[in-house]
């Protein structure tokens, strides 16, 4: 019999023997891939190209049963464990060193209810695939920018994009989930049936189980939607980010603004001149009327002398994608992130002193406006609680090469320390980098011990521990 080194939770290593892949094999449909067999790199490879972990075993997992099993031999045999959907996250803890990684891309089942507006979507799905199934019925899940996102990431740590300031953030649309525990268990939770391990799940990331099926509340959206872009010289920033905060307020929540302040792409409907060129991007979508959008965004043209716009009704699903160019995996990223209640002269001057010094030609800073219905529910209505948040605050730093790690990160960090008197002293979980294990309290707040208290519940051995890590108090006996 053939021994295969495995990394174990705590650290350190053990091994299992090819019998007990082989009996693994048997007994789930999807297939197990060892390091170095076909489709192993396939399998591993995850967005962010700064994340390079090899699993010791990938169970590519198609369904329930494939799941519990796998999760069953990790916890039998005490292997560290990940669990990858889309593998869109930031800090890479889809993906482990020496452990086994669940993949869960092979579940990518979307199915809609238009008579009861609810969607049912498997965690390996994406947001292009949730898009594309409900926009049939002009129907849509509020989730993010990016239709690459993976659904199951995106929502166990909240989840905003354009539609948050309408129908609040993804997590909100959420009705019920199925959910595979470390005891190989299924558990459907809703506020109903376990309603604790429900509100953990909402914002509290991967920390208590595995997600198989979310159920969405879906509203009605598009197909049309009124979007596009206003590209502003970097010169007139500080004025135009004035004035944006101010058209902000009172707004009507159909329409989402954001800013993104980094070099300009070579767009077609901006001159030449201009490509390269550091900008002020407004971007934004209207999800009511298009007539009644284009007389609520005439203002933004008197806010200053633009290099150019292209504004105009498009499909919700095409709108969903256009920046997906701009977010393509295979990149070295890093991010640093804060959440503002407000948007103050020292927060703006802040970042349009960064925006003349962006790293790459890939690096952006950009502000997310998420003011609306996520804002009205109370702090511990689930497990995400940053319900004050008004602006989302995210530095991105994108490059190719890895002998520009130094500088880029440098620069993210030396941004997000500057900007953090500014801030509201919390994070949104999904923004946060590998190396931000500090920052888990922010992110949860208030809720945090209550949180502890289901990680307690429902993974006292923390096998679950790939995430922005919610330790355990109390120590497993199992």
């Amino acid at each position: 019999m053939t021994e295969i080194k495995v990394a174990i939770i705590n650290g350190g290593e053990t091994k299992i023997y090819s019998d007990d892949i082989e009996d693994l094999r048997t007994r789930i449909r999807g297939e197990v891939i060892l390091f170095g067999e076909e489709g192993y790199d396939d399998a591993r490879e995850i967005w962010n190209a700064m994340i390079d972990r090899k699993p010791s075993i990938i169970a590519r997992c198609m369904g329930n049963n494939d799941v519990m099993q796998t999760v069953n031999f990790a916890r039998d045999n005490n292997i560290l464990l990940a669990i990858k959907g889309a593998g869109h996250n930031i800090a890479g803890n889809a993906v482990c060193d020496g452990g086994v990684m669940i993949d869960l891309s092979p579940m990518k089942s979307v199915r809609v209810d238009p008579k009861k507006n609810r969607a049912y979507v498997e965690p390996g799905a994406t947001l292009g695939d949730v898009d594309m199934e409900t926009q049939v019925f002009g129907l849509a899940v509020p989730t993010g920018i990016n239709s690459t996102t993976g659904i199951s990431g995106l929502t166990l740590g909240g989840g905003f994009g354009w539609l948050t300031r309408k129908y609040g953030l993804t997590v909100d649309s959420l009705v019920s989930a199925d959910v595979i525990t470390v005891d190989g268990s299924l558990l459907h939770a809703s506020d109903k049936e376990n309603s604790d391990l429900f509100w953990a799940i909402r914002g509290g990331g991967g920390n208590f189980g595995i997600v198989t099926m979310f159920e969405f509340d879906l509203h009605p959206v598009g197909p049309q939607v009124l979007s596009g872009l206003f590209v502003f010289p970097i010169e007139q920033a500080k004025e135009i980010l004035n004035k944006y905060s101010e058209y902000m307020k009172g707004l009507p929540e159909d329409l989402s603004v954001w800013a993104v302040l980094r070099q300009a792409p070579p767009l077609p409907f901006l001159p030449q001149e201009v490509h390269g060129k550091e900008v002020l991007v407004l971007a934004l979508m209207y999800a009511g009327e298009v007539a009644e959008g284009e007389r609520l965004i005439e203002p933004i043209r008197g806010f200053g002398k633009a290099h150019g716009e292209h504004v105009g009704s498009n499909p919700y699903v095409a709108w969903q994608q256009v920046f997906d160019p701009l977010l393509t995996p295979g990149s070295r990223n890093y991010w640093k992130s804060h959440n503002f209640s407000d948007l103050s002269d020292g927060v703006i001057d802040v970042i349009i002193d960064f925006a003349g010094k962006l790293p790459t030609p890939q690096c952006e800073i950009f502000l997310a406006n998420i003011e609306g219905q996520a804002n009205r529910l109370a702090a511990d209505a689930m497990a995400y609680a940053n319900r004050d948040t008004k602006y989302v605050l995210n530095v991105h730093g994108r490059w190719e090469e890895k002998e520009d790690d130094e500088m880029v990160i440098s620069w993210a960090r030396d941004f997000f320390e500057k900007s953090a008197p500014y801030a509201a002293g919390s994070v949104y979980v999904n923004f946060m980098t590998q190396d931000e294990t500090d920052r888990v309290r922010e992110a949860y707040g208030p809720n945090y011990d209550r949180l502890v208290e289901a990680k307690n519940k429902y993974d006292q051995m923390n096998l679950l521990s790939l995430n922005q890590n919610i330790k355990p108090t109390v120590q497993s006996t199992g």
